[in-house]
């Protein structure tokens, strides 16, 4: 027998991971003492998940508008007009806390969140990417992590029937024990035919589709919403169980109901499940909603309304329906082989009313579950200022070529084939330029448009620099797009951060945020959806302050492309962009110094805009088709990546500036691209330049299979091929260390 009268005490809304003070709050807003089931509805809706209650006073700085943006943050995801009559619709979400407790489906069901996000609002999703990040690769959990969390994105993507066409990959000791699991996804759809969660119509039918309700899920935004500690094992059955091929089932029914005019709103259920998507619903539109709870379809027996409002189960909508077109929804449902249920109704009341076998178990204010959620504004430590590192500080190395081999061998900069090799990338049959260079491209419809995307963030710059590291990683993204020709239009982004109620934490995200918002404000490069991420811990130990950015932008024609391969021997290298051999915080000095210091570079977020710009035209033009734009381990690693794509060596006859030749090969100086092109083409690109205050100069020419750098050192392609190929298989197919006794 089901209670919804228990004592509500203090130990009992701990659990609930609400403070006593935001237990005070709700308790005055209600008037009385809470049911069970309402405890447990604002414990939902409360969360740091859901209510961005730490993050949500610094993220109305963000720009999000632009003549180009339909639907900006508020909504299940962003729309942006690509032309023609279609929108891009796309989001970023994270699964972090369920991926480290049960790697597989915490990443399954992290991808199966993120494309109904985008099938929601009446698209058709035609591409996925995600940022992973591990821990040490030395630490006994990290290699069962990577081969989990790979399987289940791969696993559901591959079934569900969506090209995985981008990402990144990265570890360090500060992710040991909370792994991030970022999910990206795009889709399309007809600008008059987007779909919004904001319910209408007093009366109308609210319905319950997709799969039944389980326990699984149950508390997963609270968990998301806290630390880990030494119980983190005891939460595995808070992570939820996916199944790809009935959200593809639901993908197919949804888009058809949606094309028959029944459908007023819509919401996905994600986190916090029936809860959040209900009152979502009902206060955006100004409305109240009453649930009948014991219609729901129930996949187990004995489910208590308390259960049902707060499981996490997958491959589940609610819809508001026009009255009368029930019977012809519910064919569609059954025809695809989904539960449907009309389980409540629309109501002027502005109350959210849970019923249970006609007794009501929750009757609370719908739209204040959302305004009225604590709002903080927590103290924030500026993060100190970083020492400037000159080039001439750091020891030149013994060999540059050893460098530049250790660097494309160590677990940042190694090939990640391994990993976007379990990833169907060709399915739809719409990928252009598939995993591996700067940004990935997919075909439009039939073209010749296409989208580029891309996702990014440099979290060591994060660390040492918040305001350049947000900077840095919108300007990452922005010139991955530009690189392959594509016109960068908006980003989402997720924000990952350690406990907000640490000062330099939060001043960690704050500085991020006010970096991100300079960027994208300077390159016209709107935030349109998001999600914040925090109590990234264990332990007391955080993550490091890592703000994942994914790009789109659009092609008009995707044959004008550029790619990182070098093409023809005897091509000019050209270099767009000046550098003063920035060491601090590079991946050189990181691996090849083992330190981890000093100031990240700066972003000239002016620089970035008139060299990115200029370089775009080049492409789309014809002057350039192999771009590849300069990020972690400077010149030698991207003339490096490019010759190992193409197969073609190149030569660096000298050092043309007055720098180290480390500093100058290795240095991450921002807004720079590397160029190569015909000879015959390079004095009126030079000119060009020059006329539009640009700089750029020749600095070497391609040939050969090897690279030869300054002061006449050489390496085979394939020597380095072998290192960048070989780390990751070989660390993944090998057996980790015995644990000391």
């Amino acid at each position: 027998m089901f209670r919804n009268d228990v004592p509500i005490t203090p130990e009992l809304v701990a659990q609930h991971g609400l403070k006593p003070d935001e237990y005070d709050r709700f308790r005055a807003l209600i008037g009385r003492d809470p049911t069970l089931t309402e405890l447990g509805i604002v414990s939902a809706m409360w969360n740091e998940h859901c209510s961005y209650k730490s993050s949500r006073k610094h993220l109305r700085g963000l720009p999000t508008s632009a003549p180009w943006v339909i639907q900006g943050p508020g909504e299940n995801a962003g729309v942006i007009d690509i032309g023609d009559g279609l929108a891009c619709v796309f989001k970023m979400e994270s699964h972090n806390h369920p991926s480290f407790i049960e790697p597989y489906q915490g990443a399954a069901t992290g991808v199966g969140g993120i494309l109904r996000d985008v099938f929601t609002m009446g698209a058709r999703p035609i591409a996925a990417l995600n940022a992973l990040r591990f821990g040490d690769p030395e630490h006994p959990r990290t290699r069962g992590l990577v081969s989990g969390v790979v399987a289940g994105v791969g696993g559901y993507g591959n079934s569900f029937g969506v090209p995985t066409v981008g990402g990144q990959v990265g570890f360090h000791r500060r992710y040991d024990g909370n792994i991030l699991v970022n999910a990206m996804a795009v889709g399309l759809a007809k600008q008059d035919g987007i779909f919004y969660a904001a319910a209408a119509g007093v009366g109308n039918p609210i319905v319950y589709l997709g799969s039944k309700t389980g326990r699984d899920g149950i508390h997963g935004a609270t968990m998301a919403s806290a630390e880990f500690d030494e119980g983190t094992e005891a939460k595995r059955p808070t992570v939820q169980v996916g199944d790809p091929f009935a959200e593809k089932l639901l993908l197919e029914a949804c888009l058809e109901l949606m094309a028959s005019g029944a459908v007023i709103a819509i919401q996905d259920m994600g986190a916090a499940g029936l809860t959040c998507s209900a009152v979502e619903m009902g206060a955006k539109g100004d409305l109240g909603v009453e649930l009948d709870i014991e219609k729901v379809p129930a996949r187990e027996a004995g489910m208590t309304p308390y259960e049902m409002m707060l499981s996490e189960s997958q491959e589940r909508m609610l819809m508001v329906l026009k009255p009368g077109m029930e019977a012809e929804a519910e064919g569609i449902f059954v025809k695809w082989g989904l539960d449907f249920a009309v389980i409540g109704k629309t109501t002027d009341t502005l109350r959210f009313v849970i019923k249970w076998h006609g007794e009501t178990v929750a009757d609370l204010p719908i739209k204040e579950l959302g305004d009225e959620a604590p709002l903080y504004d927590r103290p924030h430590i500026a993060n100190t200022h970083r020492d400037v590192i000159r080039p001439a500080d750091i020891a030149a190395p013994a060999s540059l070529a050893d460098a530049l081999t250790r660097l494309l061998a160590s677990p940042d900069l190694s090939s990640k084939r391994w990993v976007y090799e379990q990833y169907d990338h060709f399915i739809l049959g719409n990928t252009v330029q598939k995993p591996g260079g700067d940004a990935a491209i997919v075909r439009v419809e039939d073209g010749p448009k296409g989208l580029a995307i891309t996702c990014d963030v440099t979290p060591r710059y994060c660390e040492a620099d918040p305001v350049e590291g947000g900077k840095q990683a919108v300007a990452e993204a922005w010139r991955n797009i530009t690189a392959v020709g594509g016109k960068p239009l908006a980003i989402t982004d997720n924000l990952n951060f350690g406990n907000p109620e640490k000062p330099e934490v939060m001043g960690q995200l704050v500085g991020c945020l006010k970096g991100i918002g300079e960027a994208c404000r300077a390159l016209d490069f709107p935030v349109v959806s998001g999600n914040v991420s925090l109590y990234n811990e264990t332990n007391g130990v955080g993550i490091l302050p890592t703000p994942t950015i994914g790009g789109v932008g659009v092609m008009d024609d995707v044959t004008r492309h550029a790619t990182i391969a070098l093409k023809r021997e005897g091509d000019a290298l050209v270099l767009i962009g000046a550098g003063e051999g920035w060491l601090g915080q590079s991946a050189y000095l990181a691996v090849v110094e083992g330190r981890e210091e000093g100031a990240p570079p700066p972003v000239d977020l002016g620089l970035e805009r008139r060299n990115g710009d200029f370089v775009r035209g080049l492409i789309t033009s014809g002057v350039a088709d192999t771009v590849h734009d300069l990020s972690d381990g400077g010149l030698a690693v991207a003339l490096a990546e490019m010759a190992m794509a193409g197969g073609i060596g190149a030569a660096l006859p000298e050092v043309p500036v007055d720098l180290p030749a480390h500093a100058y090969l290795f240095g991450e100086d921002q807004a720079r691209y590397l160029i190569a092109i015909p000879p015959e083409a390079a004095t009126d690109l030079l000119y060009s330049a020059s006329a539009q205050g640009i700089d750029a100069a020749v600095i070497g020419i391609t040939g050969s299979d090897r690279l030869t750098l300054p002061g006449g050192e050489t390496v085979a392609i394939a020597d380095l091929r072998e290192a960048h190929e070989g780390w990751l298989p070989t660390y993944m197919a090998s057996q980790p260390a015995a644990p000391a006794a």
